[in-house]
């Protein structure tokens, strides 16, 4: 099972996916993408390590390079939290946005990820409602988000929308 999750922030996308991964899997892994930049990132991770600390999730931190990271094994149920900041953490990492094809180098980290077990839930944003003037960088973030979003949705065999706590399914059931 292939599951993308969608919403804006603070839907409830995160505590939907937890319970769709808890579900999917007994070896459970987070696939951690929120770089502790700042106090306000280190309080959202601290929400998100109490939402999931009694749910059997292992924790791999994994902040950008996926494609060519060495992906933990022996889990049947992966939780990718989330696309959005792994996409943020390749365009403006203080290492800088390597030159290429980003969001090909994503989804092959993506494909890589999913090859490694047989349940992979993806977790992204949903940032294309706000607004209509924005600065060209975060335009080009917006774009490459946009695509892929759009990209693994195809592959997905589910896809759900979260509002107000609610899913929304567009494709598939979970």
């Amino acid at each position: 099972m292939f599951a993308l999750i969608l919403g804006g922030s603070a839907s409830g996308k995160s505590a939907f996916a937890e319970s769709v991964t808890v579900k999917l899997g007994e070896k459970r892994l987070y696939a951690a993408t929120m770089q502790p930049f700042d106090e306000e990132c280190l309080r959202r991770i601290d929400r998100h390590r109490e939402m999931r600390k009694e749910k059997g999730f292992d924790t791999w931190e994994i902040y950008r390079g996926m494609k060519d990271a060495a992906i933990p094994e022996g889990y049947d149920a992966v939780l990718l939290e989330c696309l959005s900041n792994l996409l943020a953490n390749e365009m403006y990492g203080p290492e800088g946005w390597e030159k290429g094809d980003l969001v090909s180098r994503i989804l092959a980290g993506i494909d890589k990820l999913r090859e490694s077990a047989e349940n992979l839930v993806i977790v992204s944003n949903e940032v294309f409602q706000d607004g209509d003037n924005y600065h060209p960088e975060t335009l080009q973030y917006m774009e490459f988000l946009g695509e892929l979003n759009r990209r693994l949705a195809a592959k997905a065999d589910a896809v759900a929308e979260v509002i107000c706590g609610c899913p929304v399914f567009h494709k598939g059931v979970l």
